[in-house]
């Protein structure tokens, strides 16, 4: 049997970290770290891998509105480096309370949203050059918008696993 926590808004990251700590050598398997309009959580996710060496490190949720997918893949690859391979990233929509009155984004397509950003997420931790066109992303911007120099791109660093769970 696995056993997990929830780490919830407002806790003060450096005594989470040393609770987790604690609960990692008492055999805790999992923390998710929760994200609302208070600390991000993949800063906290960041510091609780330095504390500690075997609990898998998720987010619960990393929203798909104030963030890019190639952003969420970034930040993905990044903390699964850090972590040794421990990190699961829970994405998902959030609410309209949050979506609209916190990043002021409106709340629209979200099922449609998330499927799109896990699209590109997993092409990005394969190293794929990102060339995708929805409804909700279009990367790189086509031509007539923007600049005109976006090409497509892939990931500069290697990541540790070409598929972080999501």
């Amino acid at each position: 049997m696995k056993i997990s926590t929830m780490l919830t808004y407002g806790t003060d990251p450096r005594e989470a970290a040393e609770h987790i700590a604690r609960l990692e050598a008492a055999g805790l398997d999992t923390v998710w770290v929760a994200e609302g309009y208070g600390y991000d959580s993949p800063t906290l996710m960041g510091y609780l891998a330095a504390r500690t060496s075997s609990v898998e490190i998720g987010a619960a949720i990393l929203n798909v509105y104030s963030r890019t997918p190639t952003m969420l893949a970034s930040t993905a690859a990044g903390l699964d480096s850090v972590s040794g391979g421990r990190a699961v990233i829970g994405l998902g929509a959030s609410n309209p309370k949050i979506i609209e009155g916190w990043h002021g984004m409106p709340f629209v397509r979200s099922t449609g949203r998330t499927k799109e950003t896990v699209d590109i997420i997993r092409a990005v931790l394969r190293r794929e050059a990102v060339d995708y066109s929805g409804r909700s992303f279009e990367i790189p911007l086509p031509a007539g918008q923007g600049t005109g120099l976006g090409e497509p791109l892939k990931i500069m660093t290697k990541p540790p696993r070409s598929s972080v769970p999501l």
